[in-house]
């Protein structure tokens, strides 16, 4: 297929997603869920197609073919051919654009749906009605619909006690248009998306990837040879004894470079920019229903400051056509905004502004600055705690999820995103807009208490309910309330109780047989 038409055939399709609006309000309906995970699903399918087509044609590096044009620029040429030359060149220049922006819609798009579909898995299973076999949806949906058991009876349930934020779904970029929705963001969120992006950024400490070196050897006749070589992480520690393996016992390393990879916590741009746009849009939604609520709680005169601000939006939206120079038209606005706030009684003759009026407002600017703008940061971050807490290393490594790329393990430097608390934002979530969320100290410190756990019980065959669990760690490493924990994590007092005696079994065994188990675990 040529290059014009598959830019143009992808960008139709793109055009058409951003048309196509799901329907995600009715998700606790089986029939309507099923029917928006298979949509995901088939758009999905289509998107990595057009993608491998795009890869295999050079679209990830479209400007490298730049350097096959152009006229090498020597007395000879004549003014004529230089210009040919940099009409020739701007043309594939152009055209190189045309690829990469085309490929980085279809990447959003793909890791859009790719979150989407995730949190969706994460969201329920289904049991035969008649052999009580479990699956995830993915699993029904690989199945055609059947159990092994050729059941085509099945029983639909939440998973409350599971990582999902599907409020997020109506807010991602599904058509790759990430950039477009960027600037629809209000102020304040604009300012939320540069945290997020920050926060999933969040580097571990550099891993050697690869060994490069230059090396002098012999040959068979003796002859002295010159080659650079690279070596995979795996031979870290025995670089040496690899090259001598492979260049004989005489070779010298005369060059050694370490090439070291700094991996994120959510290791692809694309999905960093999908999570952070979703969390951000979700979190505007959320303000524009607890605002007034919110502010008539916490304002003086919560009516005042509303006409206040309508009448400069409504005179900063005029642009009359009288003023022959656009400079003025700033100028103009201002004194139309003054000449009515003061008709009105809202500025004094001394061009002061009420007092009471100004007072409000920067308690409106402080809460933008404090609380609206850390609503997506305290959401992911608790979204994304809760998902290591309560899922197994297993799990993390070998299932989608609502976090594509995300790391199996974070490190102590990932884990310091995990330090900063948010208990305000956090106090309003809970109070206004009835989140399940709870703040918690010493965050970083409980997923480290994790990730060691896992390494005592891996290659086990202990039978543990990881939500229970993680609700578990939170207890016995903090003084909240376990009926607190319970309710936020929608797991069963008991549970987390049955999961507390576990813990204590796995690192201090009593029994001799606890002891034994443990030590055939270790080895």
């Amino acid at each position: 297929m040529e290059e014009s038409a598959i830019i143009t055939k992808a960008e139709k399709y793109l055009n058409n997603l951003d048309s196509e609006k799901l329907d995600f309000k009715n998700l606790e309906n089986f029939d309507t869920f099923k029917s928006v995970y298979f949509r995901l699903c088939d758009r999905l399918d289509h998107l990595q197609e057009m993608k491998n087509i795009m890869d295999s044609q050079g679209y990830t590096a479209p400007f490298r073919s730049l350097n096959k044009y152009g006229v090498n620029v020597i007395d000879e040429v004549t003014v004529e051919e230089r210009r040919e030359s940099s009409r020739h060149n701007q043309y594939f220049r152009t055209k190189a654009v045309a690829k990469k922006n085309i490929l980085d819609r279809v990447s959003s798009a793909i890791d859009s749906h790719k979150i989407a579909i995730g949190n969706l898995e994460e969201y329920s299973n289904l049991k035969c009605k008649s052999c009580y076999k479990t699956y995830r949806i993915n699993e029904y949906k690989d199945n055609d619909s059947r159990c092994s058991c050729k059941s085509t009876k099945f029983s639909f349930k939440i998973n409350n006690d599971r990582t999902h934020r599907i409020g997020i779904l109506p807010y991602l970029p599904y058509s790759g248009n990430y950039m477009v929705l960027r600037t629809k963001l209000s102020n304040w969120g604009r300012n939320a998306f540069q945290k997020v992006i920050k926060i999933l950024k969040q580097e571990r400490r550099g891993v050697v990837k690869t060994i490069s070196m230059s090396i002098r050897y012999k040959d068979k006749n003796d002859r002295i040879l010159h080659k650079n070589i690279s070596l995979d992480s795996d031979f870290l520690d025995d670089y040496e004894e690899e090259v001598r393996r492979q260049y004989g016992k005489d070779v010298r390393i005369e060059r050694l470079s370490f090439h070291r990879s700094k991996p994120a916590i959510i290791n692809d741009k694309h999905a960093r920019n999908a999570l952070a746009l979703a969390y951000v849009r979700y979190s505007e939604n959320i303000v524009l229903n607890i605002q007034d609520s919110f502010f008539k709680k916490r304002l003086t005169d919560f009516k005042r400051l509303n006409n206040y601000e309508h009448i400069c939006d409504e005179i900063n939206s005029q642009n009359p056509d009288f003023l022959e120079n656009p400079n003025d038209l700033e100028d103009w606005r201002q004194l139309k905004i003054k000449e009515k706030l003061k008709s009105i009684g809202y500025i004094d003759k001394f061009d002061n502004l009420n007092r009471v009026l100004k007072r409000d407002l920067n308690i409106k600017e402080n809460t933008e600055k404090t609380i609206f703008t850390n609503l997506p940061s305290a959401l992911i971050i608790w979204d994304i705690f809760k998902y290591y807490l309560t899922s197994s290393n297993n799990r993390r490594r070998k299932l989608s999820s609502p976090f594509p790329y995300i790391r199996v393990e974070l490190d102590r430097q990932q884990r310091s995103i995990f330090q900063k608390t948010y208990k305000k934002v956090i106090r309003v979530l809970a109070d206004e807009a009835h989140e399940k969320i709870i703040s918690i100290e010493n965050m970083d410190l409980i997923l480290y208490e994790k990730f060691k756990l896992e390494k005592l019980i891996k290659n086990s065959n202990m039978k543990i309910n990881y939500p229970a669990l993680g609700a578990a760690l939170i207890n016995l490493n903090s003084d909240i309330d376990i009926e607190n924990i319970g309710n936020s994590f929608d797991v069963n007092v008991s549970k987390i109780k049955k999961e507390i005696n576990n813990i204590e079994i796995i690192k201090k065994p009593k029994s001799e047989k606890s002891k034994k188990f443990l030590e055939l675990i270790k080895k």
